[in-house]
């Protein structure tokens, strides 16, 4: 379905997050949250460009576009859910969100959506 790798997906879940929480977002941004250089960025973000799962203004400004969203939102999701999930089971916080992030990337649609409407008839979460 999506055509991206999970170096991308963790962009476009980057850039979806600063997003939320600054007017723009641009690649030095992205470069400081992930502590990569930002010649490594800017190679990504010529890729998702390309991919049209983002737009970059000439000011510099990135902006996730409708199908880079989607998949920012459905990593997003996977992490909060996957890690909620992990915590509620007993297991340390940042192991919790580590492993989340290992596994949201991997995990199919299929058996993601099984898992969460497991947890949801069985478990309350957070």
């Amino acid at each position: 379905m999506y055509h991206t790798n999970e170096s991308a997906e963790n962009y476009l879940e980057t850039i979806l997050l600063l997003s939320k929480t600054r007017p723009v977002v641009r690649s030095v941004d992205i470069a400081e949250e992930l502590g990569f250089k930002k010649s490594s960025v800017s190679v990504a973000m010529k890729n998702l460009r390309q991919k049209e799962q983002i737009t970059v203004t000439k000011e510099g400004f990135i902006y996730l576009t409708d199908s880079g969203k989607e998949i920012a939102e459905m990593i997003y999701e996977r992490h909060e859910f996957l890690t909620s999930w992990l915590t509620a089971l007993g297991v340390d916080s940042k192991i919790a969100a580590e492993d989340a992030c290992k596994m949201e990337h991997v995990i199919s649609k299929q058996s993601f959506e099984a898992i969460k409407q497991h947890v949801q008839k069985n478990l309350t979460l957070k």
